[in-house]
């Protein structure tokens, strides 16, 4: 096959070459995983990749939750225990735990940082009005983090806001 015939079958903008291809959604996509008993969601196009834990390298000094760095092909990736970090629990790390690792704008550069999460479930499609505001009831969950709620059959998923995740608060000297 020639080059010219091998680009004449390259579909152009706006003709589609997938038949039969059901994912496609109006909506947003969400991936799902558990941290505990509860269910939690972050966007999917912030997903980098989901790797199996591994021990990090330890941080000196760092926050509980930081449970160090990993070498992801050359860059350097925080690594981030949500269950520490929401207070959910204490950490377990089994064969079922994973790094959800998550990328974000910020202004001008982006960040990129890997989160322990007990479980990854499924892909999530939530329309607009399916997405409801977080009640502010106090929990152990701020509410900076929530972007809203969706009702999954009788479960609730809280859908997270990575940016403000991957924020690191300072800590009180109480080490």
């Amino acid at each position: 096959m020639d080059i010219q015939t091998l680009a004449n079958e390259i579909p152009v903008e706006g003709e589609y070459a997938l038949e039969g291809v059901d994912f496609i959604s109006s909506g947003e996509q969400y991936l799902t995983f558990s941290l505990g008993l509860e269910q939690y969601a972050v966007n999917i196009l912030a997903v980098e990749e989901i790797r199996s834990w591994e021990q990090p390298t330890h941080i000196p000094n760092a926050p509980m939750f930081v449970k160090g760095v990993i070498n992801m092909r050359g860059v350097i990736v925080p690594i981030i225990d949500l269950r520490l970090k929401f207070g959910i629990g204490e950490a377990k790390y089994d064969k079922t735990t994973v790094v959800v690792v998550l990328t974000a704008q910020h202004l001008t550069k982006s960040r990129t940082m890997g989160f322990v999460v007990d479980a990854v479930s499924d892909v999530l499609n939530a329309q607009e009005n399916d997405i409801k505001p977080a009640p502010a009831f106090g929990g152990s969950l701020a509410q900076h983090y929530i972007e809203g709620i969706v009702n999954v059959a009788e479960n609730v998923v809280t859908l997270l806001d990575v940016t403000a995740l991957q924020t690191i608060e300072k800590q009180s000297d109480n080490y």
